[in-house]
This record gives C-alpha cells, sequence and structure tokens, in this order.
C-alpha cells in the first residue's frame, strides 16, 4: 500500500493533525493553562481554513474509493468556515460550571463529526460514503445529549440517535439492492448497470430515505423540532447548517452521478418530497411560540429550498446549492448567535414573547437578529435573495416552473413568519424587556463574520462565479 497517498488527503490529514493536538492539549494540561483551549481551536481551525480554501485538481485515492474534486474541496472550505463560527459562539456556553470541564469532549466530537462529514463528500464508494455518515452521525447524538442531566437534552440526543439509526438500516438496506443488483457499490461503475428494476427503484427510494432523515425532509423531519429544542442551542446552529448542508451536497454528487440513469424515478419523488418540505415547514413555524422549534421548522423549510437546486442535476444547480449553504451558514448562524447569546445570559429565554421590546435594551443584536431574518426570508438586497434567486433559476432552467411558482409563494408565507419575531423586538411592548447584554470577544468575533457574510456574499459576483468555475470543472 502506497502510504503516501494520504499526503494527498489534505483536508482529511489536517483536521485529523488538529483533532489530536486538541486531544494531547486536553489530556495533559489543567487548571489555568486550559484557558486558552478555545483561542487555541479557534487558531487550529482558522489555519486549516486558510490552507485549504483554494481547491486542488480531481484527485482519485484508493481504487477510486476516494475521490475529491474542486467543487467538493470547496464545499469542505464552506462547513469549516461554518464550523469555526459555531467554535467561537461556544465560548460562553462552554465556560459555563456544568460544561467547562468538557471542553476538550466537545471539541472531539464537533471535529469527529466535521471528518465524517469530509469523507461523504470525497466518497466514490457506497462504503466509503456509509463509514463517513456513521463518523457523521454517531458523535453527533452525543453533541445533542450533551447536556445529559437535563431531561429535555437527553430525551434529544434518544430521539436523535434512535432516528438515526433507523434511517441508517433504511439506507444500508437499500445500499445491499444496488450491490445484489449490479455486483459493484464504486459510484463510477454503477450507471452502467442501472437498468430501472423494481430492486434497484427500491435502492433508489431506501438511500432517498435514509439521507432524507439527515436533512429533515418531509415525511422524514418528525425527529427535527424536539432535537433542537433539547440539544444546547450551539449543538443546535451546527446541526441545522452544518449536518445538514454536508448532506445535501452528497445527496446531489449521488443522485446525478450514481443515479442518472434513473432521473425518471427520482425527478418526481423529489418534487414531490421539496413541495411538501417547504409548505409543511412554513406552516409549523407560523404557530411556534419556542425560538428553537421556530428555527427547527424554518431549517425544515430551508432544507427544501435546498434540495430545489438538486432539480436541475447540472453546474447551475451545483453551484447555486453550495453558494446556499455558504449563505444558509451566514444568516442561520447569526440568528442562532443572538438566540444563544440572549439565552445564556438571560437565564435560558428563548421564547419568542420574551423578546418583547428587545430594541429598547439591546438595539445591535436586534439589528444583527433582523439582518439574519431578512436574508432568511430572502428579502433584497441581502445575500438571501440571491442565493434564493440562483436556486429558483436553476429549477426553472430544469423546466420545473410550477415547483418554482410553489417555492414563490411559499417565500411570502416565510416572510410572514420571520417578521413576527421583528415585530416583537421593535414594537411590541414590555414592562420589563431582557437587560442589556454584554456579549464576548470571541461572539463578537463571529456576528461580525456572519454579519459581513449577509451583506457581502450577495454582492461579489466573484464568489458564485468561482463556484460556478468549480462546478463545471467537477461535473
Amino acid at each position: 500500500m502506497n502510504y503516501f497517498q494520504f499526503l494527498d488527503m489534505i483536508p482529511e490529514v489536517s483536521l485529523i493533525a488538529i483533532i489530536m493536538v486538541l486531544f494531547l492539549y486536553d489530556l495533559f494540561t489543567e487548571g489555568k493553562s486550559r484557558r486558552y483551549f478555545q483561542l487555541t481551536a479557534c487558531i487550529l481551525l482558522g489555519i486549516h481554513l486558510i490552507v485549504n480554501i483554494q481547491p486542488d485538481g480531481y484527485t482519485q485515492l484508493f481504487g477510486g474509493m476516494y475521490q475529491s474534486s474542486p467543487i467538493a474541496h470547496a464545499m469542505k472550505s464552506i462547513l469549516t468556515l461554518g464550523t469555526l463560527i459555531v467554535v467561537l459562539q461556544a465560548n460562553n456556553w462552554l465556560r459555563r460550571g456544568d460544561t467547562r470541564h468538557k471542553q476538550g469532549e466537545f471539541y472531539m466530537l464537533l471535529l469527529s463529526t466535521l471528518l465524517g462529514m469530509f469523507f461523504m463528500i470525497s466518497a466514490g464508494h457506497f462504503l466509503m460514503f456509509f463509514i463517513g455518515l456513521e463518523l457523521a452521525s454517531v458523535p453527533m447524538a452525543c453533541l445533542v445529549a450533551f447536556d445529559k442531566y437535563k431531561q429535555h437534552s437527553a430525551e434529544a440526543g434518544a430521539k436523535y440517535i434512535l432516528s438515526a439509526l433507523f434511517s441508517s438500516g433504511l439506507m444500508l438496506y437499500g445500499i445491499s439492492f444496488i450491490y445484489g443488483t449490479i455486483g459493484t457499490l464504486y459510484f463510477r461503475d454503477i450507471p452502467a448497470g442501472l437498468t430501472g428494476s423494481p430492486l434497484q427503484i427500491m435502492s433508489l427510494v431506501f438511500f432517498f430515505a435514509g439521507l432524507g432523515f439527515k436533512i429533515s425532509l418531509v415525511p422524514f423531519h418528525l425527529w427535527t423540532a424536539d432535537a433542537y429544542q433539547g440539544a444546547p442551542t450551539t449543538v443546535t446552529s451546527y446541526l441545522s447548517v452544518i449536518s445538514k448542508g454536508s448532506a445535501v451536497f452528497v445527496l446531489m454528487m449521488v443522485l446525478v452521478k450514481v443515479f442518472g440513469a434513473m432521473m425518471e424515478q427520482w425527478h418526481p419523488m423529489l418534487y414531490i418530497v421539496i413541495i411538501a418540505t417547504i409548505t409543511i415547514g412554513n406552516l409549523f413555524a407560523i404557530r411556534q411560540q419556542n425560538l428553537k422549534r421556530f428555527m427547527a421548522f424554518s431549517s425544515i423549510s430551508q432544507a427544501g429550498y435546498i434540495v430545489l437546486a438538486v432539480m436541475g442535476g447540472n453546474a447551475i444547480g451545483m453551484t447555486s446549492l453550495a453558494f446556499y449553504v455558504l449563505v444558509y451558514i451566514a444568516a442561520n448562524l447569526a440568528a442562532f448567535g443572538v438566540i444563544n447569546i440572549i439565552e445564556q445570559k438571560s437565564r435560558g429565554k428563548v421564547d419568542i414573547e420574551d423578546y418583547n421590546g428587545l430594541y429598547q435594551t439591546n438595539p445591535k443584536l436586534c439589528f444583527i437578529m433582523t439582518l439574519a431574518l431578512f436574508s432568511l426570508a430572502g428579502i433584497p438586497p441581502f445575500a438571501g435573495f440571491f442565493s434564493k434567486f440562483f436556486v429558483f433559476v436553476s429549477a426553472f432552467n430544469g423546466g420545473n416552473f410550477w415547483l418554482v411558482f410553489i417555492a414563490l409563494l411559499n417565500t411570502v408565507i416565510s416572510l410572514f413568519y420571520y417578521l413576527k419575531i421583528v415585530k416583537a423586538m421593535y414594537i411590541l411592548p414590555n414592562d420589563a424587556p431582557i437587560a442589556t447584554i454584554k456579549s464576548d470577544s470571541y461572539t463578537r468575533l463571529s456576528l461580525v463574520i456572519c454579519t459581513a457574510g449577509i451583506l457581502g456574499f450577495g454582492i461579489f459576483s466573484a464568489i458564485y462565479e468561482s463556484l460556478y468555475y468549480f462546478s463545471i470543472v467537477s461535473l
């Protein structure tokens, strides 16, 4: 075996190096020397992002089990950026009394899930893909149940792991059908053996259902609200954007490259699921009073918009998907950053009515929250408008006119419930609003990054053009 092949897996190898450094830091330090743990993690992730931000060419290793393309490399950098923002926002929570001594465990679990997503994205073989999926899912269940002595966190962890086990079993069952009918699990060899037989259609359905759980697509979404509400807010923000973004990217890669010959089978299935996901996510979000459950149903709806890019099945669709994930990371993590600050500093206030009159005491947080919500709703000139526009263009070019029309109608509905929070912060009276909050420097930096992304990603066309170039080269 040629061990020098590992040197071509720079994103994975450098991430493993970070995990080992933080593991040794956690193992051999104690007392006051651990106060630099957060800083060390942020610096290492920042270096990792800078080193890997420029995509390489197409790489194929280990007989084709590992494949890396420019757009896959770019997607890994996008996920790394989102993880860095989550780590910055975790500072207040990790310094709390009951989590102060568990920083090492948090970083090990968080970065292990990211490593699993990297392997998923670069998989060229279903076995490699499934190993990456489990590496991303099992530590995530531990993160959801991180506050294990809190009833809701333990319940959320149990619901997440049960859903993950069921979805993984379902997906593995579908993969076995592929091997049984074609005799190979290599992505490059499968298309030649696809005939559209009943077993192959079943494998497609089971694979899609398994990933549907990870993405929170309807009808595989029932675990989402409880898991989001019970998990620590930092973990919820990570689950809502990083995990979802990687899963949608992999879904498109597999549908286009592996099941491309069966587009007539998966196209109508995706059509129905997208409509149901966007509509049900929006309708249930209107009814929520808890902000974390509100953001859960918002993320379900957003998942439908992201998957809309898959309908294109071409370079434009891949570009709009990657760009949507990038913008979604900035907007959603800005919103969760504000929610996290207020929850930590106000002893657990996460209901929408708690935000009544917030502008009186915390105008800056209200401003950032407003920008995030406007971007999520797709209001110009914020980046969310451009991400939705590119997704709609991709689906429209694929001939999905009615699907785009329904998605546009749902955008109007989403504007209504996002404005509910804006109304609470600026208009609704409150005799005793939440006291003025002073956030730490790490959190402020994360919010600055998110705000810059909300305002800048849509304006600087070079970002979209670069992703488009990487997509053309990769597909």
